[in-house]
Formats: C-alpha cells, sequence, structure tokens
C-alpha cells in the first residue's frame, strides 16, 4: 500500500482507496454507517516498514517500541497549520482530544506525526511544530503526539493491489499522496487501514476504525478470560 491521497476532493480520493483496499474498505465503511454497528474486523494489511523515528529531545523509537500498542501516523508540515497535507484542527478535535481525555484508558494510543516540508522531504523543524502545537493545542501533550524526525518515504512504501501509497501528482499535498495520508498500525505493527487526513468525515472514520481495532482486542482478552 502506499500513500496515494488527493488534494482533487472526497470522489477521486474514495476510487483510489478502493484501487488499493478494494471489497474490504467498502465493509468497513458499511460498518461504520447507521446508529447500530456491526462489528467488523478490519482486514490485516501486512507488517508494517522498518523505520526509525527521533523525537524533539533526540530520543529514537523503532517498531519495536510500540509493541503493543496502537499507532495512528500522519505527516506534518513546520507551516501547519496554514499549510497542511493534513486537517490539524479535525486531527486535534477528532483523535488527539479524544486520547487526552481518556488518558488513563488509552494510554496505548499514541498519534506520530513525522514533520516533513511541503515536497515531503524529512525537515529538522520539530522546534517549530511543537511550538504550534502548544500554541493552539489544548493541553497539548508530546507523549500522546509525538512529532518525530523520519523517511517519512520509506514508512509509507506500502503496495496493495498493485497501487502505491508514494504516488506522484500535482493534484496532491506538495506532489506526493502519502503525505496526505493516516495509517493505523495495531499492535503487532500490522498496517490495519489507511485514510486521507484533509476533511472531518475521513478523520472521524479513521477514529472509528481505532475503535474498531479496540473492540477487537477486547473480545480476544474476553475470550482468553472465559478460559
Amino acid at each position: 500500500m502506499a500513500n496515494s491521497i488527493s488534494k482533487a476532493g472526497p470522489l477521486k480520493t474514495v476510487v483510489t482507496l478502493l484501487l488499493l483496499f478494494g471489497p474490504a474498505l467498502f465493509l468497513i465503511f458499511i460498518s461504520t454507517r447507521g446508529c447500530e454497528h456491526k462489528f467488523k474486523v478490519l482486514e490485516d494489511f501486512g507488517k508494517m516498514p522498518n523505520y526509525t523515528l527521533t523525537d524533539i529531545n533526540g530520543k529514537q523509537f523503532t517498531n519495536a517500541s510500540f509493541k503493543n500498542k496502537i499507532v495512528i501516523f500522519t505527516t506534518i508540515q513546520p507551516t501547519c497549520p496554514d499549510t497542511c497535507g493534513i486537517s490539524i484542527w479535525h486531527l486535534d478535535q477528532l483523535i488527539y482530544q479524544q486520547l487526552r481525555k481518556n488518558k488513563k484508558k488509552l494510554d496505548h494510543v499514541k498519534l506520530v506525526s513525522i514533520v516533513t516540508d511541503y515536497n515531503g522531504n524529512s525537515s529538522n523543524k520539530l522546534n517549530d511544530v511543537v511550538f504550534t502545537l502548544n500554541d493552539r493545542v489544548e493541553a497539548y501533550d508530546p507523549s500522546i503526539w509525538m512529532i518525530v524526525k523520519a523517511d517519512a518515504r520509506s514508512i509509507y512504501n506500502i503496495k496493495h493491489n498493485g497501487q502505491t501509497l508514494l504516488a506522484k501528482g500535482d493534484q496532491f499535498f506538495g506532489g506526493e499522496a502519502f503525505q496526505e495520508l493516516m495509517l493505523l498500525q495495531d499492535k503487532k505493527n500490522h498496517l490495519r487501514m489507511v485514510l486521507p487526513g484533509k476533511t472531518e468525515s475521513t478523520i472521524r472514520t479513521m477514529r472509528d476504525h481505532m475503535a474498531l481495532l479496540e473492540k477487537e482486542y477486547d473480545k480476544e482478552a474476553a475470550k482468553k478470560a472465559k478460559k
């Protein structure tokens, strides 16, 4: 699976993601609509690429650092919130604030944003991004919303159904689709969902998918407890 989120509008984004995920994505969209949700298990798209992340204090994190944790990956630019690959305000309101307000229960869920410049290259301006979040995000907590330096392309270097998340085109932010995508990684470092982060609806859907993944683990734990 490779980063393919389009700036050309919701329709093209949905078409692109359907090409990537096919029927599985359609079923998940259906499962998250309506008042009564039937439990659906998110499809497993395989192991995430190996990565090394460095935070603002120089501490490094790898795949092993997030064992038994759920991670939502995004990119973030020093030019945010004015010029961003994703909607920082909606990411804050719909995902970060939920994690913050339920920190005790959701401490195993991390939001990790990789700092890139407009063209998708790694950026050293972590301090600028953290300053912006401290200024604009209510009770910003870096232990929940981690700002890191990394080679974002290597993390988003995923292919599925003959498509890649590293698609290029003028319709994408900075000419590269991956900058507009959110990745949902499970406790075993497997990719479970990819969605665009440009709109309220898709960020809300990612939050719902995170909840589905939580429910999956709750059901597993309940089964073990019965044995």
